[in-house]
């Protein structure tokens, strides 16, 4: 049955307002539709490159990390949001997605496929045609209730299930922040962490290959439990300072002290790697500041290769030894080691 015109004029009201812009009427729906918006929560352009959105999300991280704002709640949910929108924007194939509108920034399905201009919504071609032929300028044909179906978009009945008034899946609980604190050696040879989480559980973490520090793992599952299933666990690698061992791209250094007796004649002696000490050969007349190096005993790479550990000697000389001193009186070595100097 055809509608009369004043019944049609009212039905047509929800799209005009559907298709104006967002207009926030107040400061606290302009940060709901923020807290919706990665891009708006990293404070970056939506063309921003890969390095700009992680340079954004690691000075918000550093400046919001709940252990640097223990008395402050809101750094710490303010936190929370950073870690989400990163997640997304982090992800070429999700965020694509979301530019496209298919997903929020939880991941869910916003239920419109590609949007209102796409092929598949309301002005494009295919099988969801605008009434009439050419959208909804075309009138209405007989025996379509333009109510019913704006009643389905807007909230109401749906058209026999498959329609516009579909509703979103329940969504996923929070994810959970974590920090874990990894020995430069266990990154070198990426041996498994054990992680507390806040329910006082225990799950030992694989760390990945061509760990940095700042990285972070997700663990699926480990999260807040939701409506729709459990978040997930952020996890964010710190990288301790070796009592030792010092990183230089993919090489460890370390510096090795030798008596003077070893360095005259040549010794094997101990020295600690990341797996455990090896035996070094010094060769006789070494000097201090000599290099060593241990083949495949640096950092592991990405594609599971490793650096070398290199090994500097120190020659270490006793300070006053009688016996040392007698046995060397009256010798004076006459080289000029300072030659190069002019």
């Amino acid at each position: 049955m055809l509608l009369g015109q004043s019944a049609t004029k009212a039905a047509l009201v929800p799209l005009a307002i559907a298709s104006m812009p967002l207009q926030p009427a107040s400061g606290a729906t302009s940060y709901a539709l923020m807290a919706q918006d990665p891009y708006a929560i990293l404070g970056v352009a939506r063309g921003a490159d890969e390095k700009a959105i992680k340079s954004a999300y690691r000075k918000l991280a550093k400046e919001l990390h709940p252990d640097h704002n223990q008395d402050n709640p809101k750094a710490a949910e303010r936190f929370s949001e950073v870690t989400r929108a990163y997640d997304l924007l982090s992800d070429k194939d999700k965020r694509a997605r979301f530019d496209r509108g298919e997903i929020d920034i939880d991941g869910n399905p916003t239920g419109f496929g590609g949007g209102f201009g796409g092929g598949g919504g309301f002005g494009g071609g295919g099988a969801h045609r605008g009434f009439g032929g050419g959208g909804f300028g075309g009138g209405a044909p007989e025996g379509v209730d333009l109510g019913d179906i704006f009643e389905g978009l807007f909230g109401g009945r749906a058209g026999g299930g498959g329609g516009f008034g579909r509703q979103a899946p329940p969504p996923k609980g929070a994810n959970r922040a974590y920090r874990l604190a990894v020995s430069l050696s266990d990154a070198a040879t990426c041996a498994s962490q054990r992680l507390t989480l806040a329910d006082g559980k225990t799950v030992d973490v694989k760390l990945p290959k061509g760990l940095e520090d700042g990285m972070q793992i997700r663990l699926s599952g480990k999260g807040e439990p939701g409506p729709g299933g459990t978040g997930d666990a952020i996890v964010t690698i710190v990288l301790l300072p070796h009592p030792y061992f010092r990183r230089e791209g993919d090489d460890l250094r370390v510096d090795v002290p030798i008596t003077l007796d070893e360095a005259l004649h040549g010794a094997k002696v101990k020295v600690p790697t990341a797996e455990g000490a090896v035996m070094l050969t010094v060769a006789a007349g070494s000097s201090s500041g000599k290099t060593l190096r241990l083949k495949g005993k640096g950092m592991t790479r990405k594609d599971g290769t490793r650096g070398d550990q290199l090994i500097t000697l120190e020659v270490s000389v006793p300070e006053q030894d009688a016996d040392l001193l007698a046995r060397l009186d009256g010798w004076r070595d006459t080289r000029d080691v300072r030659a190069k100097f002019g």
